[in-house]
């Protein structure tokens, strides 16, 4: 039988790792990336909080496996992360907090105040009073527009509006592009932050009926003080590869500022506006009896 293997606290992980065209395996104990020459790259057990996987790459069963048992989040993604097609959630909600979680954003009273407490500390001030979660959505999308436009001209970049085509990336402009590898990167380390601490990343309050609502939700609260300016500061450049500089800044910007640190403590504040006590850490639980397949023999085919 397996030992088993406590997940790594988000605190004590590097920040994301992308793997491109290689094969993602498990070789004594650990991470293995073999790439097509045969070189193999060894990946510390536990020691980043998310895997982002892009095209080319393959992973075996034993790496999906090890992932779920230290909790690494496996992100499927496009090339230079501007696209998220997929995630592997180790482990999943924890119940206790998903229905925390569920409670706040199924009532409206309360889901207003954790959308309130968000605006005020992703702005720094109380939003407007006596205002809906649709009119302090219409607001903060006034206030995130004109807060583009200021970032751009500190650095120099010609800005007309978000925009992109998903379906043909490279007719983006440069800032755009930028801004969306960016934000991948956000999304990314922000999902392990989130699935870490056990909340579901659906279960938005300002977004809703998306699979990364929540993600999205919490990533907004830390963007504009880490990757916009950093996308806009690489975009004033014109770089020949704009998104591989990008993840290598964003990489060096989340480790710099210990964003993985913050953000769970971010979100049980931002969760605490709701006024109703949050759910006391469980006791240990007892580990699920797994049978060894190698000792089963005839008695793994009787139920």
């Amino acid at each position: 039988m397996l030992p088993p293997l406590k997940p790594i606290a988000v605190k004590e992980r590097l920040s994301i790792l992308f793997i491109e065209k290689g094969h993602l395996d498990v070789l004594d104990g650990a991470f293995v990336v073999v790439d097509k020459t045969g070189v193999r790259t060894h990946v510390p057990i536990g020691g980043v909080a998310c895997l982002m996987l892009e095209p080319g790459t393959r992973v075996s069963h034993a790496a999906v496996a090890l992932a779920a048992r230290v909790g690494t989040l496996l992100v499927w993604i496009g090339e230079a992360g501007v696209r998220l097609y997929s995630s592997g959630q180790p482990g999943g909600a924890r119940a206790d907090r998903l229905l925390y979680q569920a409670k706040l954003a199924l009532d409206e009273t309360l889901r207003l105040k954790v959308v309130r407490k968000m605006y005020a500390m992703r702005f720094g001030e109380e939003p407007p009073a006596r205002r809906s979660v649709e009119q302090l959505r219409g607001i903060e999308g006034a206030r995130v527009r004109e807060t583009y436009k200021l970032i751009a001209k500190k650095y120099g970049v010609e800005w007309k509006a978000r925009n992109y085509d998903t379906e043909d990336w490279d007719k983006g402009d440069m800032p755009n592009r930028c801004l969306s590898a960016a934000t991948a990167c956000l999304y990314g380390v922000t999902e392990a932050a989130v699935l870490a601490a056990g909340y579901a990343p659906a279960v938005g309050f300002i977004h809703t009926g998306k699979p990364l609502s929540f993600v999205y939700d919490v990533a907004d609260i830390y963007k504009f003080e880490t990757v916009v300016p950093l996308a806009f500061k690489i975009a004033a450049k014109h770089p020949g590869n704009p998104e591989q500089q990008v993840r290598l800044a964003c990489r060096d910007v989340f480790r710099e500022s210990k964003l993985l640190e913050r953000i769970i403590p971010g979100i049980e504040e931002m969760l605490s506006a709701g006024e109703i006590p949050p759910p006391a850490a469980p006791a240990d639980a007892v580990q699920p009896a797994i049978p060894n397949p190698e000792n089963l023999g005839d008695a793994g085919h009787r139920a």
